[in-house]
């Protein structure tokens, strides 16, 4: 064979290489694929594009997969799905083969997380102080996002994050709305954290509403803690929020301030705050009023509460002499498990100096029965006893007093 025809030979082999290459690489699938199953690999996690993708490599690299769905190997439920993810990162992170991790910008169309299955993945992964923070010069931007939880979600989701470093503060723009039965809390915050990671301190600001079918509380306020991830789920440990809030029911308003603490846990869709402690500083018909106890909400809300009110509210119906006269304050224990928007049977015991209450109400019974332009019984909607050893009822002294109430109210000495 002569040299003119082996150079011819290689020339042409040369060319179908390029050929072939060029062709395989104008297949965007083929990349997306081998790219997702490389960041797959890499976090022990089944990812794959289910629509169209495509790739750009002149100046910052930039990939868009359509129809994104993340799970580990094997799962029934996705982690992570979303109809549009955008990554663009440089040439150095791509040339370093993961030493380096520096992203340029991070972009979500509507993904959906399903906290349950992202738990069970966690359990799988390094402890938190190992796992490696990136670092997105442009940052992340977030739209349309949906959070699943146990009995509950999250929608509405929009997270704005202009930049992120493993040695650097965090700061973001976060809105959203969580939804829980019949009860919503739309909320628009400013969010900070001293780092990124799981043991960082936590700090937000902003707006919230409570909202059910009777009632709704919108509340301005600030909230802080340190992040914690372990055994027990995840969480805020030393978790301090403080609100100036607003009850509105119908035509009424009432203002009052509020704040609780403690340490809350998110676990297989239960919230515990526990312990927890509360106080609520109100006006009008809103008592005033401190308190310990523990928090729990999965689809339905557990409250205890021990503590003591300063005093009986003016808006309230005034007591008979002589426990209306006492400056005591009045210690109480109440127990509610119910739906989430209190509507359920609640529990109480209350006692000023010598006397005791023993029953049970309904928030918005009491609630409407309180209300200023309310007609009809002058006693509350409640059930329960009343022992004191003196009262006076229409001029009458009575003494060693059982009061119980129900449909009909009677009066035993």
């Amino acid at each position: 064979m002569s040299r003119r025809r082996v150079i011819a030979g290689a020339i042409a082999a040369l060319f179908l290489i390029l050929a072939l290459s060029v062709r395989w690489v104008g297949q965007p699938e083929r990349v997306t694929a081998l790219i997702l199953d490389r960041i797959g690999d890499s976090l022990g996690l089944e990812i794959t594009a289910r629509g169209g993708s495509e790739y750009r490599l002149r100046g910052t690299p930039m990939l868009v997969v359509h129809g994104l769905d993340v799970r580990q190997p094997g799962a029934g439920v996705a982690l992570l799905r979303a109809e549009r993810a955008y990554l663009s990162l440089p040439w150095s992170t791509i040339r370093a083969r993961g030493a380096e991790l520096t992203v340029q910008r991070v972009e979500l169309d509507a993904p959906v997380l399903d906290l349950t299955a992202l738990q069970r993945w966690r359990a799988t992964r390094p402890p938190a102080e190992e796992v490696r923070i990136p670092t997105l010069e442009d940052g992340l931007e977030i739209v349309r996002g949906r959070v699943i939880g146990d009995g509950w979600s999250i929608d509405r989701l929009a997270l704005s994050l202009p930049f992120l470093a493993a040695d650097a503060p965090v700061a973001a723009h976060l809105g959203a709305r969580l939804r829980s039965g019949g009860t919503t809390v739309p909320f628009d915050l400013r969010v900070a954290l001293t780092r990124p990671g799981f043991t960082a301190g936590l700090g937000a600001a902003g707006m919230a509403t409570v909202a059910t079918e009777s009632w709704r509380m919108p509340m301005r306020l600030k909230l802080g803690g340190r992040l914690h991830d372990g055994d027990d789920g995840l969480g805020l440990d030393r978790l301090k929020l403080g609100a100036n809030a607003r009850y509105i029911a119908g035509e009424s308003q009432t203002p009052f301030v509020h704040g609780l603490a403690g340490q809350l846990r998110y676990r297989e869709g239960r919230l515990t705050i526990a312990p927890m402690g509360l106080v609520i500083r109100g006006r009008d018909r809103i008592p005033t009023l401190d308190a310990r106890g523990a928090f729990a909400w999965q689809g339905d809300v557990a409250l205890q509460l021990a503590g003591a009110i300063a005093r009986w509210p003016d808006a309230w119906p005034a007591l008979p002499p002589p426990i209306g006269q006492s400056n005591s304050p009045l210690p109480f224990v109440l127990d509610y498990s119910g739906a989430a928007n209190l509507s359920g049977d609640t529990a109480l015991q209350l006692r000023r100096d010598a006397t005791r209450f023993d029953g049970r109400f309904r928030l918005p019974d009491v609630l409407a029965w309180i209300e200023p332009a309310a007609d009809g019984s002058p006693l509350p909607p409640i059930d329960g006893r009343l022992t004191a050893p003196v009262l006076e009822i229409a001029g009458a002294t009575l003494h060693g007093v059982e009061i119980t109430f129900d449909d009909a109210t009677e009066v035993d000495d």
